[in-house]
This record gives C-alpha cells, sequence and structure tokens, in this order.
C-alpha cells in the first residue's frame, strides 16, 4: 500500500507561479512512477506530467516548457513547480504512484488561476 498527500495549491493570477507537493509513504520501495494529473470540471483527469525512478520525465504538450517535474527519492517527495499559469490550468491536480502495477492516488489539491 502506498499513500499519497498533496500539498501547495491554491489561487493564483494568471502569470504566476506555484509549486505543488507530493508525499509518498507505506511501501515506497516498489514505486517505480509517479506523476501529477489534472481534472478540470466537465472534463475527463488526464496526465500533466511524470517522472521515472531513474529520472526519466514526460510532460503533457500543454504544460512542457512552463511546468517541471522533480523527485527526491531519500524524502520519497515529488513536486510539480509551475511557471506562467494561465486560467485554463485551473483544476484539481492529484498525484499518481504506480507501485508493483497498482496505481495509487491522492486526494487532489485545487490550483485556480484567475485572468
Amino acid at each position: 500500500q502506498v499513500q499519497l498527500v498533496e500539498s501547495g495549491g491554491g489561487l493564483v493570477q494568471a502569470g504566476g507561479s506555484l509549486r505543488l507537493s507530493c508525499a509518498a509513504s507505506g511501501s515506497t520501495f516498489s514505486i517505480n512512477l509517479m506523476g501529477w494529473y489534472r481534472q478540470a470540471p466537465g472534463k475527463q483527469r488526464e496526465l500533466v506530467a511524470a517522472i521515472t525512478s531513474g529520472g526519466s520525465t514526460n510532460y503533457a504538450d500543454p504544460v512542457k516548457g512552463r511546468f517541471t517535474i522533480s523527485s527526491v527519492n531519500a524524502k520519497n517527495t515529488v513536486y510539480l513547480q509551475m511557471h506562467s499559469l494561465k486560467p485554463e490550468d485551473t483544476a484539481v491536480y492529484y498525484c499518481n504512484a504506480k507501485a508493483e502495477g497498482w496505481p495509487y492516488w491522492g486526494q487532489g489539491t485545487q490550483v485556480t488561476v484567475s485572468s
């Protein structure tokens, strides 16, 4: 079992920055992939960025060049640094971990970008 707790969401003006954090606990040794997803009202949940245990990263096209995913393995924590935020980035952001083929989700943190 893996538990994920997100923090760092909030309200920011367009063009601003936020950093999300996701702390993993439990069977963290079995995690091989972590990522951030988001879900806007009326839309499906979508991948934002992911990072493997080896440090390889992947980003959705809308956030490339603006968002950076990173991890501190010793702290079992993953970050999502978001710059140049746009109103269309408004969503609930969820941390995700894959461990032994099973997906785990955090409770989500709201990010609201005002125009």
